[in-house]
């Protein structure tokens, strides 16, 4: 399946705004996932930045009204209009946004907007009482219903010095936006339900301390991601983590392994596959202690007990639901990797497991990258070179899809 942006053609609207500096910055971040990004900069927003700057941040051509009175300009809007993939307005004005609404094309790029046969996502920028404006609303509301995806504003400061909703969201979520748009028009699991879990938990010993473990999230919160860009709807059941949400996921926090539980039986109803990427604690202290423990008070004897399983409480669920009707599980071990991960496989009644050596340096818990062993329910093992999270997400949703269309 790949990275949803590669080799995508997207134009880029440019409007006048303050905002026009995180254009560049956005142009940037999706040459670097491998998109193909043409620029078009209206005369305002030439008051603000160049067009230089996004053909050296895209190594693409940046077009300006002038081109629209060229040698190709009786064509060049229809081409720019036909020959993309998306077209991303970002910032978006007032101005143009009623353009939009109302058909009006009198420049380059409401032109190509009006020829355009590809999804169009809009990141309104502009002062809180302008956004907020019934004329501003309707025509938002107006290009919502002919199927535009608008992509915030958020709160917060604006140029006027005024604080409110206007404020262009910032570059990497409007990525998360674009890839979420992306994948619901062609991505191989639209349609789709998916539960994922992520992070290691965190088990109670008094009010300020915790059995845990070193799990990051970040191979969770890469196949949540991956999800998305296949066009899944995504739950992501979420331990403590300082990770950003994925553009389109839901997700639920969760402290402690019986919240875990809680959360992934109450979702998993009807879902098409369960991700059990978490790193769930296997014990827990007996009784924790609701104050803070003091040194004063002498070393503490902390008698621990098993957590619920949560993967068996998923097998008996789908003994009688059929529900989840995928599950997959990650065996995270330090020795016999292969073995450990098969009885685990069978016990647990998978239909996949990702086995991961946690002693590798260089792999698994906290860092960007993993080398991982899919063993699945027919006895296929087959190991892999170390690879990025993402890449690693993207492998296990392949091998999903597989899973799922075998079962249709």
């Amino acid at each position: 399946m790949g990275n949803i942006l590669s080799e995508k053609r997207i134009l880029l609207g440019v409007c006048g705004s303050i905002a026009c500096y995180k254009a560049a910055d956005l142009a940037s971040k999706l040459t670097q996932q491998g998109a193909i990004v043409s620029t078009v900069l209206t005369a305002a927003a030439q008051q603000f930045i160049t067009p230089l700057t996004f053909q050296s941040v895209s190594g693409q051509r940046a077009f300006t009204d002038q081109d629209l009175w060229g040698s190709e300009g009786h064509i060049q809007h229809v081409g720019l209009g036909h020959q993309t993939d998306l077209i991303v307005i970002a910032p978006a004005s007032a101005n143009t946004i009623a353009k939009l609404a109302h058909g009006i094309c009198d420049n380059l790029l409401t032109l190509a907007c009006l020829a355009a046969t590809c999804p169009i996502l809009i990141a309104p920028a502009m002062d809180s009482g302008m956004y907020t404006h019934p004329a501003t609303q309707a025509n938002v509301e107006s290009l919502r219903q002919r199927g535009v995806y608008v992509a915030g504003p958020a709160i917060g400061r604006m140029a006027s010095g005024l604080s409110g909703l206007g404020r262009m969201l910032e570059p990497s979520e409007i990525l998360g936006h674009i890839r979420l748009l992306l994948g619901r028009q062609e991505g191989k699991l639209r349609g789709r339900r998916l539960v994922v879990t992520a992070g290691g938990t965190w088990e109670p010993i008094d009010a300020v301390r915790a059995i845990t473990n070193r799990s990051s999230g970040k191979q969770g919160f890469a196949i949540a991601q991956a999800a998305i860009d296949q066009g899944a709807e995504v739950t992501l059941i979420a331990a403590p983590t300082n990770l950003s949400t994925p553009v389109g996921a839901k997700r639920i926090d969760i402290h402690t392994a019986q919240e875990m539980l809680g959360a992934v039986l109450a979702s998993v109803q009807e879902a098409d596959a369960l991700i059990m990427a978490a790193a769930v604690a296997d014990y827990r202290p007996e009784s924790p202690v609701k104050e803070k423990l003091s040194k004063d008070q002498g070393i503490p004897q902390i008698q621990l007990t098993l957590t619920p399983d949560i993967l068996s409480a998923v097998a008996q669920l789908r003994t009688h639901s059929g529900f989840p009707r995928v599950v997959i599980g990650f065996a995270a071990e330090s020795s016999d990797l292969i073995e450990h991960a098969r009885q685990k496989l069978t016990r647990k009644k998978l239909d996949l497991i990702v086995a991961n050596d946690i002693t590798a340096t260089d792999a698994g818990f906290g860092t960007d990258t993993n080398r991982v062993t899919l063993l699945d329910a027919m006895g296929n093992v087959q190991s892999y070179p170390l690879m990025s999270k993402d890449e690693v997400a993207d492998l296990i949703l392949q091998k999903l899809v597989v899973l799922l269309e075998a079962m249709a």
